[in-house]
């Protein structure tokens, strides 16, 4: 089977080849989840053109990949409203995904202007590119399952729940989806332009070189021959793989535009019993890695408040658009071990990736 011969998500209701020749800009691509949406893309033989910063890390997975040689690879900051649209005029995309952000929480304490600048009027930035481009057929702005007022509750927030993030991260981004709600009603709605947001909870996946991250963590203390630290063993997340939001992105930003009603606010999420703590995330990944991994639990003191029980309600995902998760959380974290040791043996990556695609998309959908 060819390796670019997987182009159906059948299971989902939803076909990749949707995006065969289609013009598609996505902001933020040279960070993680954006490298994960390139190849995916790619793949599937859409034109691209990405606007981002440099890639956050080093090393990265954009760069691993050689991710610029395929694409029209812009560096620019979402805050420079002139060079952003510059690339709108010249490219005229007709799918924009917009990924572009300052993603966590404890560098959002250090730096809480620039977060606000970058995830509110970074949306501000994108979303009058798209009211000025003609081309555009279908726009998605990616936030995060953080935008919640979040009261600790058990039970997962469904999409009609309060947008209070508490954090300066969690609160931009809860700004961004209010910024693109007010575009959609004053502009978007006469235009007849179908937009979604999308609020994904915590995602893993191989490539991930950030800081403060767990899987990251486990990883580089792999490679150190350390124990793996953990700060708060007990906070439940949503885990999943990177490429269940991506496709559902995808899949989101593919079916509004062939059905403008299906346009609207998403939580992409896990399963119930795939929501788990990272205790157990980092339990699963020294079973997985093996080589005698193991880790410690050392809190910190004074250190930035992060919300200690987080779910989601994918109920509205999955009924509007036949929408399953595919992996558990032990699928997850093998990919994320097998990549892992891929890249640690200096495999061929972008092989290694296009098989995982594969893999991912073949796989029957957790029902």
């Amino acid at each position: 089977m060819s390796l670019n011969s997987i182009t159906s998500n059948s299971n989902n209701n939803f076909d990749l080849d949707f995006y065969r020749g289609k013009k598609v800009l996505v902001t933020g691509h040279t960070g993680f989840k954006g490298s994960w949406m390139l190849k995916v893309l790619l793949q599937h033989k859409a034109i691209v053109a990405g606007y981002s910063l440099e890639p956050p890390t080093n090393p990265s997975l954009f760069n691993l990949l050689n991710l610029q040689e395929h694409i029209t690879h812009v560096i620019g900051d979402i805050r420079d409203f002139e060079k952003l649209k510059k690339l709108f005029d010249e490219f005229q995309p007709e799918i924009v995904l917009h990924l572009a952000a300052q993603p966590l929480v404890r560098e959002s304490y250090k730096e809480p202007r620039y977060t606000y600048e970058t995830n509110v009027m970074g949306t501000v930035n994108i979303c009058e590119c798209v009211r000025a481009c003609k081309s555009v057929k279908s726009f998605l702005n990616v936030t995060t399952d953080k935008v919640y007022r979040n009261n600790e509750w058990v039970w997962g927030y469904r999409e009609n729940e309060p947008l209070d993030g508490f954090d300066p991260y969690s609160n931009s981004k809860s700004c961004s989806e209010l910024v693109t709600h007010s575009y959609i009603n004053s502009f978007f709605k006469d235009q007849n332009l179908p937009v979604s947001t999308a609020r994904a909870g915590n995602v893993i996946g191989g490539g991930d070189f950030a800081q403060d991250r767990i899987i990251p963590d486990c990883v580089r203390a792999q490679l150190n021959h350390e124990p793996i630290i953990v700060r708060n063993p007990h906070s439940t997340r949503p885990y999943q793989h990177v490429l269940e939001p991506v496709v559902a992105y995808l899949m989101i930003a593919a079916r509004q535009e062939q059905d403008h009603n299906l346009a609207g606010f998403y939580n992409v999420g896990p399963d119930d019993c795939d929501c788990t703590t990272t205790g157990a995330l980092v339990d699963l990944f020294c079973k997985l890695w093996q080589e005698q991994a193991t880790w410690e639990n050392r809190g910190e003191q004074n250190a930035p408040h992060e919300a200690n029980f987080l779910k989601l309600d994918c109920s509205k995902l999955k009924s509007t658009f036949n929408w399953h998760p595919k992996w558990h959380i032990n699928d997850a974290v093998a990919a994320v071990c097998e990549w892992s040791k891929a890249w640690i043996a200096k495999d061929n990556l972008n092989l290694v990736m296009e098989q995982e695609i594969n893999r991912y998309l073949e796989a029957k959908a957790n029902e």
